[in-house]
């Protein structure tokens, strides 16, 4: 099923036109939210580097993981999605619900249809759960949102997620945007994070990605090393097996090297002490 029939005047502000980075990932992994545009870039994505759906499918499997560790292990209730992007499959509220039906999760996120469809998705029903447009980028608005500032309670932990969003922001400075979150939470708060990375890209496929997504409204693509995302969580204590490709940070099943490799992204969880 595709949107692509849904008038534009339901969306104010949204662009039809250009491909969204948030709908063509909705689209590698197999949502309705997406438009022509979108899924033919994603196609053309695919052309340029065969792993994007790997990339896809192994960093929403590793949100999954580190929610539900984030719960069950750490009693964290709270959750922030920095660039939550649009409603698929295993969301954040779905994944804490099921070992905390009273945690609650605050999305955050600048795509007008992403938090149209999210909306849409919760309805009424959800009063644990809020959707907030604003640009991640700007953390004194996200903090001061009443969808954000209103759910959650910053005198308790909180979970700040940041899943393939510091490496698509205009900003190189992913520490010190982080840090905003940061002083924001108290200790026993956590932060987890996924960046893609040029684990078995190659240097022509890297190049043909970047030259995708100039044409979105996203340009920017920020690969990061291991090194690098360890730099994104000054003040955190890191959670075993600390920064590693994302397919291999407690799997749930047996994962080879290559098959880590072809997610192309790095993964790491930090608890504030």
């Amino acid at each position: 099923m595709s949107h692509d029939a849904e008038p534009a005047a339901q969306v104010e502000d949204a662009n039809f036109d250009r491909p969204s980075i948030a709908r063509m990932y909705d689209y590698h992994l197999g949502g309705s939210a997406n438009f022509a545009v979108d899924r033919a870039a994603a196609e053309q994505a695919l052309r340029i580097a065969p792993t994007e759906r790997d990339y896809c499918w192994v960093n929403r499997s590793f949100l999954g993981r580190a929610v539900r560790t984030l719960v069950t292990e750490h009693g964290i209730d709270q959750f922030l999605d920095l660039g939550s992007g649009v409603p698929t499959v295993g969301n954040v509220h779905e994944i804490a619900h099921q070992h905390d039906p009273s945690a609650r999760v605050a999305y955050v996120d600048w795509d007008t249809i992403a938090c149209h469809h999210a909306r849409h998705l919760l309805g009424s029903s959800e009063h644990r759960v809020t959707v907030t447009e604003a640009d991640v980028g700007d953390p004194a608005t996200v903090l001061g949102a009443p969808g954000v500032a209103g759910l959650l309670d910053f005198t308790r932990p909180i979970a700040v997620l940041a899943f393939g969003i510091l490496d698509i922001l205009p900003t190189t400075d992913g520490a010190g945007l982080v840090a905003h979150y940061r002083d924001a939470c108290v200790p026993g708060s956590a932060l987890a994070v996924s960046n893609n990375a040029q684990l078995s890209r190659t240097d022509q496929e890297v190049a043909g990605l970047r030259s995708l997504l100039a044409d979105t409204a996203t340009p920017n693509l920020h690969m990061r090393t291991s090194e690098e995302v360890a730099a994104l969580l000054p003040g955190y204590t890191l959670l075993e097996p600390g920064v590693v490709p994302a397919a291999l940070w407690r799997p749930d099943q047996t994962v080879t090297e290559q098959q880590a490799r072809r997610g192309n992204v790095h993964g790491a969880v930090g608890i504030l002490p």
